[in-house]
C-alpha cells in the first residue's frame, strides 16, 4: 500500500504543495503482514478454479445429454461413461489396454531423454560436434513423427519396437533441443571460474554444466511427457494391437462411443499424471530453481 504525504512548505502560487514537498510512504499490506494466510487464500483459489472450470463443463455436458441437446449417441453422458468405465475397470477389461500404453511411454522417454540428453550436452559444450550434427538433426526435426512409423516398423517389424521408438524418437528431439539451448546459454564466467579453480571435465560438469542447465533441461522433458503420450495414442490407432489408443481407434470402428470416451478419458489422466509426474522430478532435482505456476519460493 502506497500512501502520499505532504510536507510543510512554500509551495505553489496556488496552494498546491511543491512536488518535492511529496512524500511516498511504502506501509505493508496483507501479503507482507500476513504472507501465509494470504498464500494459503491464493492457493485454495487457485484450487478451486481448477476444479472448478472442468467441473462446470462435465455437469454442462451433463445436462445436455438430459435435455436432449446433444445426440447422446454419439456423445454419450459422462455419467454413462464413468458407469462403463468403472465396469471395464472391475472387469479387467480396461488394465491391460492402460498397462500396454503406459509400458511403451515409459520405455520410450527413457530411451529418448537419456540419448536426448547427452547428445544436447555433447553439441553444446563441442562446437565442432555441433557444427557436424546440428543441420542434420533440423532436418529430422520437422519430419512429423508419424511419418517415421513405417520406417521404424520395417526396422523393427510388428511388435513393441516400432511404438517404443517412435515415441524415444519424438522425446529426443525435445529434451535435445532444450539441452542443447541450455548449455549454450550457461554464462562464460562459470566455465572461466571452473577452469581457474583446475576443475576437471567430470567436475566441470558436475559443478557447473550440470546445476547450470538442468532447470531448462527439465522443463523440456515435462513437455516431452505429454507429447509422448500423445504420441503413442497415434500410433496405437495404425499398428497396435492392444493400447488406449487401439482401444479408441476400435470402439469407433464399431460404435461404441462409450466405451471410446473412457479410453479418451484414461489419455488424459495418464498425460497430466505423467506431467505432474516429471514436473515434481523436476523440483526435487532442482530445489534451486524458481516454482512455476505462480507458486510460493522458499
Amino acid at each position: 500500500m502506497t500512501t502520499t504525504l505532504h510536507r510543510p512548505g512554500p509551495g505553489h502560487e496556488d496552494g498546491r504543495p511543491a512536488a518535492a514537498d511529496r512524500l511516498l510512504v511504502r506501509r505493508p499490506g496483507p501479503q507482507e503482514l500476513r504472507p501465509e494466510r494470504t498464500h494459503r487464500r491464493r492457493r485454495t483459489l487457485e484450487i478451486s478454479l481448477a476444479v472448478a472450470v472442468p467441473l462446470l463443463l462435465v455437469l454442462l455436458w451433463q445436462l445436455a445429454a438430459d435435455r436432449s441437446w446433444i445426440d447422446d449417441r454419439i456423445y454419450p453422458a459422462p455419467s454413462t461413461i464413468l458407469a462403463d468405465g468403472w465396469d471395464r475397470a472391475l472387469a479387467g477389461d480396461l488394465w491391460p489396454d492402460v498397462w500396454a500404453t503406459l509400458q511403451r511411454v515409459l520405455a520410450g522417454y527413457a530411451i529418448g531423454t537419456v540419448t536426448g540428453y547427452l547428445l544436447g550436452l555433447l553439441m553444446g559444450s563441442l562446437h565442432l560436434v555441433r557444427a557436424a550434427l546440428e543441420p542434420l538433426l533440423d532436418a529430422l526435426y520437422v519430419v512429423p513423427k508419424l511419418a517415421l512409423l513405417p520406417v521404424f516398423l520395417n526396422m523393427f517389424g510388428l511388435g513393441e519396437g516400432p511404438q517404443v521408438a517412435l515415441v524415444a524418437a519424438t522425446v529426443f528431439f525435445f529434451v535435445w533441443i532444450s539441452t542443447m539451448a541450455a548449455v549454450l546459454s550457461i554464462p562464460s564466467g562459470h566455465r572461466d571460474a571452473g577452469q581457474v579453480f583446475g576443475a576437471s571435465p567430470w567436475q566441470m560438469f558436475r559443478h557447473v554444466l550440470l546445476p547450470a542447465s538442468l532447470p531448462a533441461v527439465l522443463v523440456g522433458a515435462r513437455i516431452a511427457a505429454g507429447v509422448a503420450v500423445l504420441v503413442i495414442v497415434a500410433s496405437e490407432q495404425i499398428a497396435a494391437t492392444d493400447g488406449l489408443g487401439h482401444l479408441i481407434f476400435d470402439s469407433r470402428a464399431l460404435f461404441q462411443n462409450d466405451v471410446m470416451f473412457v479410453g479418451i478419458v484414461c489419455v488424459a489422466v495418464l498425460g497430466v499424471l505423467f506431467s505432474e509426474l516429471v514436473r515434481l522430478a523436476g523440483r526435487y532435482l532442482t530445489p534451486w530453481a524458481p516454482r512455476d505456476r505462480g507458486r510460493a519460493q522458499s
